[in-house]
């Protein structure tokens, strides 16, 4: 099992050219703007393109980016596990972009909202809902008391399964010509 490592932004800046760049965001948070050079493999899809990764990492560095770092170090950490050394972005494309970087976005591409913004919306309606609910039918306060516990356990494990959920929305999902492309272009 290989060790994760990470870059800070200015570090992966001066790499770039020499790295085979792995976005594991869903492909509407790629879209909403990505490293140059970035392929989209979103985290939940990593299992399936371990061949292509590994013939990659054998050919140059990994860097895996996400959002945050988050999901990139859990998408390192999985790819550890299989024997394929990659790179994680501190800080991911936020901090690639608060540290003046590019992003790119492809020509009429839709922007979703970034995950993270996705999940306040859906927990801040649930909690609402069930509160709203709870006036008239008390036991549809726990709905809200449920989507509490959810985020306590999300912060005290760093996962999040409304994420998980999330990401499965059709908006959230590659294109499966565009994943099957992208698993081409890493193994060639």
């Amino acid at each position: 099992m290989t060790t994760p490592t990470a870059l800070i932004p200015a570090q992966a800046a001066a790499r770039l050219a020499d790295c085979t760049v792995i976005d594991v965001r869903t492909p509407g948070e790629y879209a909403s703007g990505h490293l140059p050079g970035a392929h989209n493999i979103p985290l939940d899809h990593l299992h399936t393109a371990l061949p292509a990764l590994k013939a990659a990492a054998a050919r140059s560095t990994l860097l895996l980016v996400c959002a945050s770092g988050n999901r990139s170090t859990t998408a390192c950490t999985q790819l550890a596990a299989a024997d394929i050394p990659a790179t994680t972005l501190t800080g991911g494309t936020t901090a690639w972009a608060g540290e003046g970087h590019t992003l790119h976005r492809p020509d009429n591409a839709t922007t979703v909202w970034p995950m993270e913004r996705q999940v306040r919306l859906a927990a801040g309606t649930l909690v609402v809902l069930g509160l709203a609910a709870g006036t008239r039918w008390r036991p549809a306060r726990w709905l809200s008391a449920a989507i509490g516990g959810g985020l306590i356990l999300s912060a005290a494990t760093n996962t999040c399964g409304m994420a998980a959920a999330l990401a499965k929305l059709p908006h959230n999902q590659p294109r499966t010509t565009d994943l099957d492309t992208t698993l081409r272009a890493l193994q060639g």
